[in-house]
């Protein structure tokens, strides 16, 4: 009966966060958009955050209880998840192309800080402040690449929900303040079924990290990009997923470092090699022709499935 209520209660978590997100992305935006907020600053600051609520949520609130190994984890599979599992099951269903400058810049960037947050972590077995303020560093860097692409005309920004008629101040901030409270009531939840559930099975708190809570902060990415797949429109998966790969590393990482150390055991090593493993396999696949293929997505899913049958033995 124990194990049943912690699963009821870690789906619940995993509802309120996705929902929390796109109530609070959803009424941020609104509201950018009534003051004259230009749509760019809005897709690049708001909706890209919103993108990472979910990790960002669980990680800093497993990193404030102690449960490293989940925070740390959670990036970590959700990344690898990502593009193994996302992306190839979107590849599976229908070609996806690719942006040149995705290709170029932004895939290479995804590898680059891949071994950037390896090597901060493994050298010393964690990730302190100092190793947050490089991460932000990062982060920036990778913000003002976003706006030159942009006013250069060669990068679309996402769509961002526009402020109607009907939608009064007071609408939109409660769907802000609804959509925190939700993310934060989730992210506890989330946190503490996990680490139960993993206690009951004597499973460490790594491995459900890698499996169990990255696939549940992955749904939102994973519903998107296979919707927009079977809509024909598969062209904007693999911008989305490499920015929020970035986005967990820099953001949700770089973040709960600067709040609270978090430990990165040597048991990662081989997690984090997968996670640039995978990012290399991604621009292996891409590059010259540009469009990840449905046998490029068959290789990505059995590459998940021989990393999932290691994780379980």
């Amino acid at each position: 009966m124990e194990i049943l209520i912690q699963v009821v209660l870690l789906i619940a978590g995993f509802v309120m966060l996705i929902k929390g997100a796109d109530w609070f992305v959803d009424g941020a935006s609104k509201i950018a958009d009534r003051l004259g907020v230009p749509q760019l600053v809005i897709g690049l600051t708001i909706v890209a955050f919103g993108t990472s609520v979910p990790e960002a949520a669980v990680s800093i609130s497993a990193a404030l209880k102690g449960s490293a190994g989940l925070s740390v984890g959670n990036v970590l599979g959700s990344n690898i998840l990502n593009i193994l599992i996302i992306l190839g099951s979107t590849s599976v269903i229908c070609p996806v192309p690719v942006q040149k400058s995705t290709v170029r810049y932004e895939i290479p960037y995804v590898i680059l800080i891949s071994f950037i947050m390896s090597i901060l972590g493994l050298s010393k077995g964690y990730l302190n402040w100092i190793d947050g303020l490089i991460l932000w560093v990062f982060m920036i860097i990778y913000l003002l690449y976003l706006v030159r692409m942009t006013k250069n005309g060669t990068s679309q920004p996402e769509d961002t929900p526009r402020s109607e008629e009907g939608d009064t101040f007071l609408r939109m901030i409660l769907s802000i303040i609804i959509g925190l409270g939700l993310v934060v009531l989730g992210s506890d939840f989330a946190v503490d079924a996990a680490s139960k559930i993993a206690t009951i099975f004597g499973m460490s708190e790594r491995l459900i990290g890698l499996t169990i809570v990255a696939l549940g902060t992955s749904l939102p990415e994973l519903v998107t990009s296979v919707t927009a797949a079977m809509k024909g429109k598969a062209d904007i998966a693999i911008g989305n997923i490499v920015g929020s790969n970035i986005f967990n590393i820099l953001f949700v990482l770089g973040t709960s470092a600067l709040i609270i150390p978090l430990t990165y055991a040597s048991g990662f090593i081989i997690d984090s090699i997968m996670a640039i493993f995978s990012a290399a396999l991604l621009l292996l696949c891409v590059l010259g022709k540009q469009k990840l293929t449905r046998s490029n997505g068959i290789i990505m899913l059995v590459c998940y499935a021989a990393y999932f049958v290691y994780l379980i033995l």
